[in-house]
């Protein structure tokens, strides 16, 4: 998207906040107002009501909304002083805005932007506390080009303390047509949502005994995580990591020492008093404590490194319940975690090593659409949000942007995203219906080594530091999962499918051969299953489908009297016979080569 239309795309979004406020004032005058930016889809405002709205309201909201557009107010810049804004605020009862700006106050503004809108008779019908970025004239948004999507709650600076608002999201686009590309998009990912397809598919379940955010994997589940898990162990293989296992309890003591506790301890378990209550333990919440305790185990020199330690991990965070979201967001994780130790001068090599390493991953899950974000420490955070130590962090800054420039590679730099230990590169994809999900990480930690003792000794027999990169090519594998279940509307590629083959005999007399097939088949290490003649081939055929199988064989007389099957394809409808054991061979090769479409449709 060029530049300019992203500009003139927020803009526009960000006047309909404007809109939507004004228009909710007017309907409710007494309603307390927060903020209202733009998001990736249109824009969302928080509001403090009087008395709770419903979708209900939409329709009038909208319609005062259209009301506003049609009047073409303009935008008119106002510079207030802060002890100015704040009476100005007050004395429209509006507590949200006064704190606001007493907050900027604090933090040495003197000065704060105001802009008002004027209508064709020069009346100012409303004004807000913004930096700016808006259309012209209210007549430059189309006004069939936005839709409210849904109420949600929201506390107020996200405090759960402090009060409890109402969000309306809004969908704005630059024409109906792209609102209505992005309204059928909806559709069509409600469709593919992976909760509703876990459940039709019988891959996963949430149970209220086990704990909410707490997956249970059934056994067609568990067949996608392991063959997951295997292709991860093999990529790792293949790129020189040494595999380890780690407990999933730890000491208090060691996520102190690693800094962990301090910067995570809200999103950690409660602690366990054991040792007769001497000591604290904590749940997992992350491996590379762990790792770095097996690195520093023995005496390392530079001849040992770089070295790769990946573990396929479980860990346990504990998230809020209300941002609990199906695989998405979930308590117990699962993740091919790696920790690579190096020196500076592998440095380069190693990072792009995995950058390489996500570029795989992509083309294997058809994962077209990507950004790389390089998420950066902010200076005003230093000692705080981030470990102070301003030199190395602009060092190591400067260490990933040159690398992922050498080799290239596009991204966008992103401020105050950094870990507290060092930048890092996040991976945003996009799923075959235009969802956006963020699915991997390659971070840099300067910090964590030094403050933990590692240590190598380099060629002159001097102790060093090693840098430590933290990758998760495929996040956790729950998010994973959940991507790959939309992004492929539950008909996953042949190699990960649960079922790849359903034997579909037309008759009883069919049934002997058709077994006969499918032990074959496990022998040569496919997943078959025998649907039987007890019911209509018609109905096993749709029953095929539901269950998103690749492939269904029908097996008749024809087939049994020249040992051939005539294949089926679920996802192009497309019918062929071939030989038996030609169908096999190609099979089982379109599983080893985990090619994303099979040899038959």
């Amino acid at each position: 998207m060029p530049e300019q239309k992203i500009d003139d795309l927020y803009r526009l979004r960000h006047s309909l906040a404007h809109v939507l406020a004004q228009a909710v004032l007017k309907l409710w005058p007494d309603t307390k107002m927060t903020i209202g930016p733009p998001i990736d889809y249109g824009c969302y405002y928080d509001f403090l009501f009087g008395k709770p709205i419903s979708d209900e309201d939409f329709k009038r909201i909208e319609k005062e909304m259209r009301t506003i557009i049609h009047q073409g107010q303009t935008f008119e810049v106002d510079m207030l002083k802060t002890k100015d804004a704040i009476a100005f605020w007050k004395k429209k009862g509006q507590q949200f805005k006064v704190e606001l700006i007493e907050d900027l106050e604090t933090k040495g503004e003197a000065e704060v932007t105001h802009y008002r809108n004027i209508d064709a008779k020069g009346n100012e019908t409303f004004v807000d506390l913004c930096k700016g970025g808006h259309v012209e004239n209210l007549k430059d948004i189309p006004a069939d080009s936005f839709k409210i999507m849904s109420l949600a709650g929201a506390y107020w600076r996200g405090d759960e303390h402090r009060e409890q608002l109402t969000r309306i999201y809004v969908a704005v686009f630059p024409s109906k047509e792209e609102l209505k590309q992005y309204l059928d998009m909806l559709e069509e990912a409600k469709k593919r949502d992976h909760r509703k397809l876990g459940k039709e598919l019988d891959l996963f379940t949430f149970s209220e005994e086990v704990g909410p955010g707490l997956p249970l994997w059934t056994p067609k589940g568990t067949v996608v995580a392991d063959e997951i898990e295997k292709l991860a162990g093999e990529m790792e293989k293949k790129g020189g990591y040494l595999r380890v296992r780690t407990p999933h309890i730890a000491k208090g003591k060691l996520y102190e020492r690693t800094g962990h506790l301090a910067h995570y301890r809200e999103s950690m378990f409660p602690p366990m008093l054991l040792d007769d209550g001497e000591d604290e333990y904590y749940l997992k919440p992350m491996n590379c404590p762990h790792h770095h305790e097996i690195f520093s185990s023995r005496p390392r020199s530079y001849r040992d490194l770089p070295m790769r330690l990946a573990e396929y991990g479980h860990c346990y965070r504990y998230e809020d319940s209300g941002a609990l979201f199906g695989l998405m967001r979930v308590r117990s994780l699962s993740m091919n975690d790696a920790h690579i130790y190096c020196m500076e001068e592998q440095f380069e090599e190693e990072f792009l090593a995995v950058i390489d390493l996500y570029m795989r991953y992509f083309k294997l899950f058809d994962i077209q659409k990507y950004v790389m974000r390089l998420s950066l420490h902010d200076p005003k955070e230093l000692g705080k949000k981030y470990v102070n130590e301003p030199e190395l962090w602009l060092k190591t800054e400067d260490l990933v942007r040159s690398a992922m420039k050498k080799r290239g590679v596009e991204f966008v730099e992103v401020p105050d995203e950094a870990a507290f230990y060092g930048p890092k590169i996040d991976i945003e994809i996009w799923s075959a219906v235009g969802r956006e999900f963020t699915l991997a990480t390659n971070q840099v930690d300067f910090d964590i080594p030094r403050k933990v003792g590692l240590r190598y000794t380099d060629a002159h027999g001097k102790e060093q530091v090693p840098l430590c990169i933290h990758r998760a090519p495929l996040g956790t594998h729950e998010r994973t999962i959940g991507f790959l279940i939309e992004h492929f509307a539950g008909l996953f590629p042949l190699w990960l499918a649960p079922v790849q083959v359903a034997l579909l005999p037309v008759a009883d007399v069919h049934e002997e051969h058709a077994r006969g097939l499918h032990e074959n088949m496990l022998i040569r290490d496919l997943r078959p299953l025998v649907l039987d003649s007890s019911q209509s081939l018609g109905k096993r055929i749709r029953e095929g489908e539901k269950q998103r199988i690749p492939y269904l064989l029908v097996i008749g007389d024809k087939e049994v009297e020249s040992n051939s099957v005539t294949v089926r394809s679920v996802q192009t409808k497309e019918q062929v016979t071939v030989s038996a054991g030609k169908f096999i061979e190609k099979t089982v090769e379109d599983v080893k080569e985990r090619r994303l479409r099979g040899s038959f449709g």
